[in-house]
């Protein structure tokens, strides 16, 4: 029988390689690198430090690059872009491929929901939204996939919304930019599963941030007829009452999974609110949605 000192020592030396195994599996785990658009603030800067208390190293692309200050002091670099600017999307992939020499996840978070009635949404707005919330995302694919199909691995997550699969009244023109990331998003997962690229929809639903405030000031510019007073009242005083809508954290979880996974679910809907409203819309008959909805926003 080993004696009490004896059985000390094992389980120090127990320890102690238990101890090393840690630090060498640290060492030597692959490094992962993101490009995070969008993380300036509120759901992007959220997916940004998830995503580094994971291990990667992320690279937090913006327009506004002097509010990224404080997730650079927490280790990520910054990159300045605009999802409009083909020329400042070129640069910022290059840049980090550059350094790198790939891109294993691309989490396209820009975006912004510009509300108003259909007829009154000035014609260039509902086109600046399309710019930004599809075809700078659609661009950003462009970008990335060589050197992902040349990897035969990487994953691109799309930020959508519960938006993407429901819809409602003074929101048409956001709705439209949701529902064309789902399908974007579902034929590219089907186009690059092939070549080892992994294509993933988060849907949010209410969620802190600058998101629903800017949605509101939009949709209070827009509103001049009389006619639609109906629908705006009602529709700006809920954007602008999230104060009980879910932490940003719940989205960059969701990414955390995503971009973590040897295999992840095609879409992440979360929080609560994200995942019964878009049952409820697969659920109900279009009458009976609309009836709902016409509730709803009163």
């Amino acid at each position: 029988m080993p004696g009490r000192s004896e059985k000390l020592l094992n389980a120090d030396s127990d320890s102690d390689i238990a101890l090393s195994f840690k630090v060498s599996r640290e060492l030597f785990r692959p490094t992962h690198y993101a490009l995070v658009t969008g993380a300036s603030a509120g759901i992007g800067k959220a997916i940004v430090r998830r995503l580094l208390k994971d291990g990667w190293v992320v690279y937090g692309a913006a327009r506004r690059v002097e509010k990224m200050s404080d997730i650079v002091d927490e280790g990520a670099f910054s990159l300045s872009m605009d999802v409009t600017g083909d020329d400042s999307m070129v640069a910022a992939v290059d840049e980090v491929l550059s350094r790198h020499g790939r891109i294993d996840a691309l989490v396209n978070n820009a975006g912004y929901g510009s509300y108003g009635a259909i007829e009154e949404v000035p014609i260039d707005e509902a086109r600046r939204q399309m710019e930004v919330n599809v075809f700078g995302l659609a661009r950003l694919f462009q970008l990335v996939l060589p050197t992902m199909r040349e990897a035969s691995r990487g994953t691109i997550v799309n930020i959508s919304s519960m938006g993407g699969r429901i819809w409602m009244p003074i929101g048409g023109w956001y709705h439209a930019t949701k529902h064309a990331v789902e399908v974007l998003s579902d034929a590219l997962r089907v186009e690059t599963r092939p070549f080892g690229v992994r294509v993933v929809v988060v849907q949010p639903g209410a969620i802190q941030s600058e998101w629903a405030d800017i949605s509101a000031d939009h949709l209070e510019a827009h509103s001049k007829d009389p006619g639609y007073r109906r629908w705006v009242a009602p529709m700006a005083k809920l954007l602008r009452n999230y104060d009980r809508a879910a932490d940003p954290s719940v989205v960059a979880n969701a990414v955390s999974k995503a971009v973590n996974s040897d295999r992840p679910r095609r879409r992440y809907a979360t929080p609560f609110d994200a995942k019964l409203f878009i049952f409820l819309r697969w659920l109900l008959p279009e009458g009976a949605w609309e009836k709902m909805i016409a509730m709803a926003v009163r």
